[in-house]
Order: structure tokens, then sequence, then C-alpha cells
């Protein structure tokens, strides 16, 4: 591929395993030149009791880099993201009403994103991962706005029940930190973590 010679070079030869299905993630890494075979898991992502949303995000990106078999490819990347409002963690919505609740709330308000990145190395079992926070503020939003916004259907399995990747940037005023971290992938420090494998 073109562009992983000239952007991510180091990484030509490895076989680079994904193990998600977010396709945002994998249009992320497709972009700076990254295509990785796509290996999503079936992990449990229940809250633990007393769990922190950082802890949680951690667990979650390294359970899922480590979950695919030592076959696979040289290299697992494993990420989680999720949307933190009050120290509340914000899952997906379950339904509609679901999404427009959440919305609700977090609509002239600031919130946490944090997306955390591990990369596996199977054939040595070593694991390096990172997370990057970032403040995102939601613009002040009328009932129709979110009636509106939740009929695309884009809010409904999305963390925080927004995607900054599509029409849902339109709700978002301010974001301090990662874009592509609140996509769901921070990229810069996606490509740190893979360069120390090489």
């Amino acid at each position: 591929m073109e562009s992983l010679s000239s952007v991510c070079w180091w990484l030509k030869g490895l076989r680079i395993c994904l193990a998600s299905a977010s396709p945002r993630r994998l249009a992320l890494l497709r972009q700076v030149g990254v295509d990785p075979e796509v290996r999503p898991t079936d992990l449990d992502e229940t809250l633990w009791s007393g769990e922190t949303a950082e802890a949680y995000v951690e667990r979650m990106a390294i359970g899922k880099a480590r979950q695919n078999p030592a076959d696979v490819a040289d290299l697992v990347i494993g990420a989680d993201t999720i949307v933190v409002l009050a120290d509340e963690v914000l899952g997906k919505p379950d339904d509609a009403a679901g999404a427009h609740r959440m919305l609700a709330r977090m609509a002239g308000r600031p919130h946490r994103v944090l997306t955390a990145v591990a990369v596996y190395q199977p054939a040595t079992d070593r694991c390096c991962h990172q997370t990057v926070e970032s403040q995102v503020w939601i613009k002040p939003l009328s009932a129709e706005e979110i009636t509106a916004y939740v009929a695309t259907g884009e809010p409904l399995d999305k963390a925080g029940a927004y995607g900054i990747q599509g029409v849902g940037a339109a709700l978002v005023a301010r974001l301090e930190g990662s874009c592509s971290g609140v996509a769901g992938l921070p990229l810069c420090e996606t490509l740190a973590l893979l360069r120390e494998f090489t």
C-alpha cells in the first residue's frame, strides 16, 4: 500500500489485526495506511462494582487485544471508548428513548471521553497500552433537535448516544484533546504504541 510505505514504513511486512467490529476504528487506521485484518472479540463488557472509568476502559482494551489467538497476527490492536458524565459511565443507549434521555442530560454540559488502546504481540505475550482523555462540550439542544438526531439512527450504537465522525459532529460545540480518540481510536498514540514493537 502506497501510504503504508510513506507514513508507517516501519510496519511493512507485519500482520496487523484489529480486535474490533467498529467501522470507525478501521477507517481511522486505513486513513494512515494501516489495513488490518478485522477480528472482533466477544468480551463481557460489564462494569465491575467499584471499578473506575479509567480502569474499566483499560481492562476492555487489553482484554480485546489479548483475546485473539497467537497465530492470527504479529500485532493485535484492541481499543475501547467510553463517555463519562459527572463520574457516570454512559454506554450505548438501549433504544431511541434512552438515546433521547442521554442526550438531554449531556446537552449544554461538558463530559469526558476516554479511549484506551492496547497493542499486543502474541509471540512474546507483550502488551503496551495507553488511555487518552478528551473533554467534549455538547451544545444546548432543544427537544426537537434531539428527536431529529435520534431519528437518524446514529446514536443507537454509540457510547454517549452521539458520533463525532457523523451527523453528531454538529452537536459538538467544543473539544479539547484527541478528535480521533473521541471517534474511537487516538491515532497518534496508537501509532506510537505500534512503533514500540518494531
